[in-house]
């Protein structure tokens, strides 16, 4: 490309600048080199017009210098932006897809599309339901008292197992009222069986052809009514052993749930494994019977296999396998989700919604903490038609009442007797025992005259919440008493969670000996005391600091074969420790740590309360470095209590070393607690500086020679003395 040049007619022309092979550089250069540009020769001087100059023209220099340089750095600018621009795409590519794949997993997690096909989103609250407004509950104003209990819920597990296992052990076998003839000869014999004898001996040839399957499986049903389950095993064997075998699948079914109600599972798969091949056996109701026997035994791996075995065999499952599954499923650790995975798996197979099924599905639900589901599926189920029994309230109301949401339990109880549902004995427990945790007697007393005007009559249990509730308060023992007496004298027999309450409430009081008086009533009535009544019993004579006793009473618990738990361990540890009885503390940890007990920063915590008031705080720096072998992590009470300790033997080195780490591992306690402990220390930093102060001046001086010397004190030679 030529450049048009103007030059003036005194000057020689010169050729025109070669064309520039990359303009891009040329683009660069500044807007001002569009005016007039002069360029020197050896030979002229070369006049530019504005006119001619062309971003080809402007060029330093026929030989660029810097050309190729600025090109290539301009070149690697721009491949560094591209390339940065396909990173920003590959990554807003990934997000896009990471995000479909996030909805496309949310769209395939059942319990997402179940409340997706429900008429009420689960984030709507349950009250848009038609559901008694808890506002108005006569009892909402009422605070939760925050209280700590050494009691467990084992009380309340055994009453929902038994309750369980009541309903999957239905057998559906009425029993005869009347009971005569030859099955009460053979149930005689099933009672008075001899020593080294079975009853199928008993039997033998005799009653060969003088009964029929109808009055075995009337026979059986009234062995395992009366706990006489190996008489029933051997005549079970004596039923199979005959031509043609009285053994049919009702026999089977009611032989199945005598074994599950004794925990007899190996026995269960063993009659299972060896029932005749007859199609006959190939029965639903059989399976079922099997599946629900296991699972009363805690044999859910078998319960399982029995299951499969009942899929290989094309046996189409109803109502009563989904539920008794789902319940196994709960009871052997698994989620709600995977629950609710067979329940579809279930519909898929034609099984229909029943109130069995929905029930055990709302438990699974409501033990994961997922109450506002629940009460989906709930609603849900009515608007099917299937309504509500007393069963499914009150696992709604215990899930409310265990989470401390007293007022909501409330609203449901409400909603209950708004419907006509009549509560049951268990309905009424379940509020008391959550007014019990909340020190409210005067409310559970309310509550059992509402049992009896609606003609329920108060059982061990109810009576129990009310001891429990007098009990947990100072000062109280003596209604605690009351109310026990008071149950005795209306017939209802105490259980061991009843003196548990009982020797608790003597504990508070003080009144360890009245707990002893109690705990040996309880021995004598022959009932066997649980791991919460010695742990009861451990703490009256702790707080008593009663060493001796406390001893005796570990030694008894050992005897009995009873294994604490975790509070046991810290109260035996704090009674020893707190009286300074280091061995036996020390064994205390060591005992407990053999059977999976290992300790932790409380018991480290009690150890060094202990050490720090018995003047052992030398012990305390050994504890520290035990707590780090075990990696534990002191927490701000561990250091609350060293820094106390040596401050309370004048050792302010350690004090303030120790707050250091306290504060760098930030450890720090609560505002009120550590103002207290700032307050004392800000004091003795104080005083700590002004001698540290006055000890720094005094060296000053002393080099500087500004002290005076010290007059000795004069000897009685003075006079004497040589000057």
């Amino acid at each position: 490309m030529a450049l048009n040049l103007s030059i003036t007619p005194s000057f020689r022309t010169f050729p025109p600048f070669p064309s520039n092979p990359k303009p891009k550089s040329s683009s660069a250069a500044s807007p001002h080199h569009s005016t007039l540009h002069l360029f020197r020769s050896s030979n002229s001087l070369i006049s530019l017009s504005p006119s001619a100059t062309t971003p080809s023209a402007i060029s330093q220099s026929p030989d660029p210098i810097f050309l190729p340089f600025l090109q290539e750095q301009e070149e690697e600018e721009e491949r560094q932006q591209k390339q940065q621009e396909q990173e920003r795409q590959q990554r807003e590519k990934q997000l896009q897809e990471q995000q479909k794949q996030e909805e496309i997993d949310l769209e395939e997690d059942p319990i997402i599309k179940f409340f997706k096909t429900r008429s009420v989103t689960p984030t709507e609250d349950p009250e848009y339901e038609g559901r008694t407004l808890l506002q108005k509950n006569r009892r909402s104003s009422w605070r939760l008292a925050d209280i700590k209990s050494i009691e467990t819920d084992a009380e309340e597990e055994e009453y929902e197992e038994a309750e369980e296992n009541e309903l999957l052990l239905d057998s559906g076998v009425p029993n005869s009222s009347p009971v005569e003839g030859i099955v009460e000869e053979i149930l005689q014999l099933a009672r008075n069986v001899p020593e080294n004898s079975t009853l199928g001996e008993l039997l033998g040839s005799s009653y060969v052809g003088k009964i029929g399957e109808s009055e075995c499986v009337e026979i059986l049903s009234l062995m395992g009514d009366e706990g006489l389950v190996i008489s029933s095993l051997y005549f079970f064997e004596w039923m199979g052993s005959q031509e043609p075998s009285l053994v049919s699948p009702k026999a089977c079914n009611v032989m199945f749930r005598v074994l599950g109600s004794a925990g007899m599972g190996e026995k269960l798969m063993i009659l299972f494994n060896n029932l005749p091949a007859d199609k006959q056996f190939r029965d639903l109701r059989v399976y079922n019977s099997a599946i629900s026997g296991l699972s009363c035994c805690r044999r859910y791996d078998d319960a399982w296999k029995v299951y499969e075995e009942m899929e290989m065999a094309n046996i189409q499952p109803d109502h009563v396998t989904c539920s008794i599954l789902i319940t196994v499923m709960r009871k052997s650790g698994r989620s709600a989700k995977d629950a609710w995975e067979f329940f579809e798996r279930m519909n898929g197979k034609g099984v229909k919604w029943s109130l069995e099924v929905l029930g055990a599905l709302i438990k699974s639900f409501c033990d994961e903490g997922l109450k506002k589901e629940a009460l989906i599926i709930q609603s849900d189920m009515e608007k099917k038609g299937i309504s509500s029994n007393a069963i499914i309230y009150n696992t709604l109301m215990d899930a409310y009442a265990k989470d401390y949401q007293i007022e909501e339990a409330e609203g449901l109880f409400m909603e209950m007797k708004e419907k006509g549902i009549k509560p049951t004995s268990a309905s009424y427990n379940i509020l008391m025992d959550a007014y019990s945790r909340r020190m409210q007697p005067e409310i559970i007393e309310d509550l059992l005259l509402e049992m009896r005007e609606v003609g329920l009559e108060p059982n061990v249990k109810s009576y129990t919440c009310l001891i429990s509730a007098y009990g947990r308060q100072k000062k109280m023992s003596d209604r605690a008493a009351d109310a026990f007496l008071r149950m005795k004298k209306v017939g209802i027999k105490p259980t061991s969670h009843s003196y548990t309450a009982l020797i608790h409430a003597y504990s508070v009081d003080g009144w360890h000996v009245k707990a002893y008086s109690a705990f040996e009533n309880m021995m004598r009535e022959g009932i066997k005391p649980a791991v919460e009544t010695y742990t009861a019993l451990l703490d009256a004579f702790r707080r008593a600091g009663d060493t001796e006793t406390l001893m005796q009473v570990w030694k008894l618990m050992g005897s009995d074969r009873v294994e604490g738990t975790r509070v046991t361990f810290n109260i035996l540890l704090d009674g020893f420790a707190k009286q300074g009885k280091y061995i036996e503390a020390r064994d205390v940890v060591s005992e407990f740590g053999k059977i999976g007990h290992q300790p932790t920063v409380m018991t480290y915590n009690m150890l060094m309360n202990a050490y720090a008031r018995g003047g052992q705080h030398s012990k305390l720096p050994q504890l520290l470095k035990e707590m780090a072998a075990l990696n534990l992590k002191p927490d701000s009470v561990t250091y609350s209590t060293m820094i106390y300790a040596y401050v309370r033997v004048r050792d302010f080195r350690r004090a303030f070393y120790y707050h250091k780490q306290m504060v760098k591992s930030k450890q720090v306690p609560d505002a009120r607690s550590y103002q207290k402990l700032r307050a004392i220390l800000d004091v003795k930093a104080a005083t700590k500086n002004r001698k540290d102060k006055s000890a720094i001046l005094g060296i000053i001086n002393s080099k500087m020679g500004l002290l005076k010397p010290k007059r000795g004190k004069k000897d009685e030679f003075w006079k004497n003395r040589k000057r």
